[in-house]
């Protein structure tokens, strides 16, 4: 894959979708939720920009520049979407990503995502976020998903979810693994957050999967992670930075001698972690807040 660093500041490029029969012409969409997600696209690059982050993005013109496609990636920061994000960026697209309700919380936030039109998912009615993303698709979006539904505080790969699949067998789109690394180190789970500058994030764009309308959606699922897990490899094979310390050794995976949690004790955690939300949830749901 050819590599290309990414702006942290500059102007937004244009959005480029298919129309709603699918992939063909481009159109434009000047309407406000596309004004919203300009500005937000702006201030996450001036952010990046103000921390210096170095962020390489490769591969990015796998991803179509017009029509349906679903972009699917590995989990493990808070600002994973925005990473993502910024392939769409670099193809003119905006991603509208599957999100955990709990983003909703507060008003100011759930009013931008609702405007970029990005989908929450409440995890105990997971078809309603599937529907609204089939739509998006036929409507030629690009929607983006993390199929591990949580961040992996392993930093390597939880089991999939079949929603990525099954949104490309169902609407045939094609089918797009990406994979992140070195978010991590500015914000995830268990608070730790950095505003260290010059953090090295890359992202890795592969090619896309063109799943057949009778595939099933299993051995789909078992191919995305495959790729993506390879994609990751490669990420932190060619990651630039080092830890300096061994108190810095908490974002290297246990398998590459690192300090992280081993894919078994992390998965006790995250799995935890999930659970807390879906209660939280399921509170704030009754109470109406």
């Amino acid at each position: 894959m050819e590599g290309e660093t990414v702006r942290t500041r500059g102007p937004v490029t244009r959005r480029a979708a298919g129309e709603p029969s699918g992939p063909g012409r481009q159109h434009e969409d000047g309407g406000v939720s596309d004004l919203v997600y300009r500005a937000v696209v702006a201030a996450a690059k001036a952010v990046f920009g103000g921390l210096g982050l170095r962020i390489e993005v490769r591969g990015a013109d796998h991803l179509p520049a017009h029509g349906p496609a679903v972009l699917a990636s590995n989990h493990i920061s808070f600002l994973d979407f925005m990473f993502v994000g910024l392939v769409g960026d670099r193809r003119g697209r905006y991603v509208r990503f599957l999100t955990k309700q709990g983003v909703y919380g507060s008003r100011p936030v759930a009013a931008a995502m609702r405007a970029m039109r990005h989908i929450s998912v409440d995890r105990g009615h997971g078809e309603v976020a599937l529907r609204h993303a089939l739509h998006a698709l036929r409507d030629g979006e690009v929607v983006g998903v993390f199929p591990e539904a949580t961040i992996s505080r392993s930093w390597t790969l939880r089991p999939f979810r079949p929603g990525a699949a099954a949104m490309a067998v169902w609407t045939q789109a094609p089918l797009v693994p990406v994979a992140v690394w070195g978010g991590q180190r500015v914000l995830t789970v268990g608070g730790r957050f950095s505003l260290r500058r010059r953090t090295a994030v890359t992202v890795l764009v592969g090619e896309p999967m063109r799943p057949a309308p009778d595939a099933d959606q299993g051995e789909v699922t078992r191919a995305l992670r495959a790729r993506i897990d390879a994609l990751l490899e490669e990420a932190m094979d060619t990651y630039p930075d080092r830890p300096r310390t061994r108190a810095e050794e908490w974002w290297v995976p246990a398998r590459r001698g690192g300090a992280a949690p081993t894919p078994e004790v992390a998965a006790v955690l995250d799995d935890a972690a999930m659970d807390r939300e879906a209660g939280g949830a399921a509170r704030s749901s009754r109470t109406g807040r």
